[in-house]
């Protein structure tokens, strides 16, 4: 079974405001965009992905991420994160209607393609199941299996409130890959202690991260 994926990406400019402690304004677009780009490049190496959907308005973004291998769907909404994702969702199942649908975030730079493969195996045994951060209060992974809606949460407390809309929490281990998404300097420190892709590894290497 191959999965679609949903990446939600918000202008850059707009991103990442709360890495405020370690990267000044004028870098966290940069930023932002490489934990795209290393999100995307190890989910389009995901043996049971078969397509990647980014849903963004951001100009940039979308001509970085198009070269890599992803699709840009423009955030027609623009309602926020939730009303994102589920019209990315509707945009890929007209093109295939059998497909399983997975929401993923966009800001994991320590992502890798076996770690995912994992999860999404998994996620495929239930109608609709999620992952929980490094943090276990939000959600990096929700996944929905053919003719399941998606029901996204995503916010504070993503964690309980997709386990109270009867999505199947997945308590695997040895996927820290696939919950180490990145909001905070301790968020990257963590990151980077896993491994980052390429795109965060140079645009990381000058800054000065606290606890490094």
């Amino acid at each position: 079974m191959l999965w679609t994926l949903v990446i939600p990406l918000k202008p850059l400019t707009r991103a990442k405001s709360r890495l405020s402690d370690t990267a000044a304004d004028g870098l966290r677009p940069g930023l932002a965009l490489a934990f795209a780009q290393d999100t995307v490049a190890a989910a389009l190496a995901c043996p049971v992905v078969g397509d990647v959907a980014v849903v963004t308005d951001d100009a940039l973004a979308g001509r970085e991420l198009t070269a890599l291998g992803a699709r840009i769907v423009p955030d027609e909404p623009r309602g926020g994160l939730n009303a994102a994702l589920t019209h990315g969702v509707t945009a890929v199942r007209a093109a295939r209607p059998a497909s399983p649908v997975a929401a993923l975030n966009a800001d994991l730079p320590a992502l890798r393609p076996l770690e995912l493969s994992r999860v999404l195996d998994a996620a495929a045994e239930f109608p609709r199941a999620f992952l929980a951060d490094a943090a276990a209060i939000g959600t990096t992974l929700l996944a929905a299996t053919p003719a399941q809606e998606l029901l996204p949460a995503f916010g504070p407390d993503s964690r309980a409130l997709h386990r109270a809309s009867g999505a199947v929490e997945l308590t695997l281990g040895g996927v820290d890959s696939v919950r180490q998404d990145v909001d905070t300097g301790a968020d990257l420190r963590a990151a980077l202690a896993l491994g980052v892709g390429p795109y965060t590894a140079v645009v990381s290497a000058g800054l000065l991260i606290p606890g490094t």
